[in-house]
């Protein structure tokens, strides 16, 4: 029978539980399971794709296309697998689903209600993705925090898969525990008391506990919270804060929490391996050597701050890509307007071993971007362009080498003379009636490398596949012109006759080289994606 660990949220959100689920799947992975994991999110939204970054976090995209929340990439990096469009849901997806089926009498007459047809489909759903995964165990995180009118529905599913299955589901409460007193040292289990009250009365009793807090639980508070919340002391287990997430899985098994979940579940551990995850650990404490990456970025909150969630596939990427290196990585975030105004602002550019401009969309900030890539290029300083990153250096290549003035995207500038960058012809239809949710060129898609490149050196291999989310290409109208200045096109999609790599070579540059695709999403703390890897060697021997 396949087992289930759904796990919620409690207190407040944005305190892990995504890092927690991974862990726990980590976890158990290494104990001989194969292990599945989903999300599921309470928006109407039928996928991430609309959704803001800077509300939301970064939109990941799974090999299928699915445009879905950033946890599926903490998932897909811990257990070094790739999921599809089945392991992650959403409120919306999940009502489409019911009322397409009734639109088609699939309900034979019957009359559908919002229980129990919402929480039955739900469970569907799970199944369908521990199937197609074949798993032993099923990790399911559900987001929000308990009491939320927008999750209700995925607890009632808990409520009746454990109905019927009470020996093959476990549920785990990740909450926090805010410190209080002077210096922060006093630790009140309190806000959790009531985050678990307010799960009974969802007829729901947690049987794990993740304890988010600055410091670990002693005995006496788990003990406390044991007593008042009818728990098992042994599923209390501690989540601290940590310098590096990858630390948690280690973390928790400190508390045992693959003994008390497998027992829970009544399993018997099949082999006991994490010396592949202690051994990753142990380079990325021992690292003392640092590499200086600056990463030009526009999604900014308060106080120039910047959103980290909005490019957390990117930060993984260049800190796997580091450590793998035994390089520490330092990383630091500049605000693209900032260059817009000002040429020494300009020259801080210098002081990095290399530089990112990451994917994102619309123009503001853009000239900015455009300027350092221009500063980098002229100035040696390696660099690397994630999709729209790779978009805005031809553009700059454009202006600047081929003497295009006003060159630009048609995303930007509609009437541009020059539209290096332009709207592949397929969806110009959908841009024109707004038809534009998952419209994108999404998923995975083959290229061909071209040999004796920067790109052929990465990979190793002339034919690769990667992970796409943009509607604008660069327009193969210009490639001669590009060519003719120095421009390799390193990689091409062989259907289509698409640029997805663009580099200059190493005799005119250490290494500028910009993707039409995100690398970032295929890489994973035991298997560095190998376009970073260079990145990053170019970046050491500055």
């Amino acid at each position: 029978m396949t087992k289930y660990i759904f796990v919620v949220g409690g207190v407040m959100s944005g305190v892990g539980k995504g890092v927690a689920t991974a862990s726990m799947a980590k976890i158990l992975q290494s104990k001989g399971f194969e292990v599945t994991a989903l999300k599921i999110d309470p928006y109407v939204n039928v996928d991430a794709g609309t959704m803001s970054p800077t509300e939301h976090g970064e939109v990941f995209v799974l090999k299928d296309g699915m445009e879905c929340d950033q946890d599926m990439g903490n998932y897909e990096r811990f257990l070094n697998r790739e999921f599809s469009k089945e392991n992650y849901m959403t409120t919306g997806s999940v009502y489409l689903s019911v009322i397409n089926r009734e639109r088609n009498l699939g309900y034979h007459g019957k009359q559908v209600e919002v229980v129990p047809h919402i929480p039955l489909e739900v469970i569907d759903r799970i199944n369908i993705a521990v199937k197609k995964n074949k798993a032993d165990i099923a990790l399911i995180e559900i987001g929000g925090t308990v009491g939320e009118y927008q999750n209700i529905l995925f607890l009632e599913a808990v409520r009746i898969l454990k109905a019927k299955q009470p020996t093959n589901v476990l549920l785990a409460l990740v909450s926090l525990f805010p410190a209080l007193g002077a210096g922060g040292t006093e630790i009140k289990t309190k806000p959790t008391q009531y985050a678990i009250r307010t799960l009974n009365s969802a007829g729901l009793q947690p049987d794990l506990i993740i304890a988010r807090a600055k410091s670990p639980l002693d005995e006496k508070k788990k003990k406390h919270l044991a007593f008042n919340c009818n728990l098992d002391e042994k599923g209390i287990i501690s989540a601290p804060d940590v310098e590096n997430i990858y630390e948690i899985p280690l973390n928790f098994e400190k508390d045992r929490l693959a003994e008390f979940v497998l027992r829970k579940l009544n399993l018997k551990p099949k082999k006991t391996d994490m010396k592949e995850w202690r051994s990753f650990i142990k380079k990325i404490k021992s690292a003392t050597k640092t590499i200086s990456i600056g990463i030009v970025g526009k999604y900014f909150g308060t106080g120039n701050y910047i959103l980290t969630d909005s490019y957390i596939s990117v930060i993984e990427a260049v800190k796997c890509a580091a450590y793998s290196e035994k390089l520490k990585p330092i990383i630091k975030w500049i605000n693209a307007e900032e260059f817009e105004n000002s040429k020494k602002a300009l020259k801080e550019l210098s002081k990095f071993n290399g530089v990112i401009v990451p994917g994102g969309f619309g123009s503001r900030g853009i000239e900015g971007k455009i300027k350092a890539i221009e500063y980098v290029r002229e100035h040696k300083i390696p660099y690397l362009g994630l999709c729209y990153g790779m978009q805005l250096a031809m553009i700059e290549f454009a202006r600047h080498k081929l003497k295009l003035k006003n060159a630009s995207s048609t995303e930007i500038d509609s009437k541009t003379p020059y539209p290096v960058i332009d709207v592949m012809f397929d969806q110009k239809s959908k841009i024109e009636k707004k038809d534009l949710g998952g419209s994108m060129r999404l998923g995975d898609y083959r290229c061909r490398i071209l040999k004796d490149t920067l790109a052929s050196q990465a990979y190793g291999k002339n034919l690769i596949t990667e992970r796409h989310r943009h509607r604008y290409e660069f327009n193969n109208h210009f490639r001669e012109k590009f060519e003719k200045k120095g421009m390799v096109f390193s990689g091409l999609n062989p259907e289509q006759n698409l640029v997805e790599i663009a580099e200059l070579p190493k005799k005119e540059h250490p290494f500028f080289l910009g993707t039409q695709f995100h690398p970032e999403l295929k890489s994973r703390p035991m298997n560095p994606h190998p376009l970073f890897i260079e990145f990053i060697k170019a970046g050491s021997k500055k």
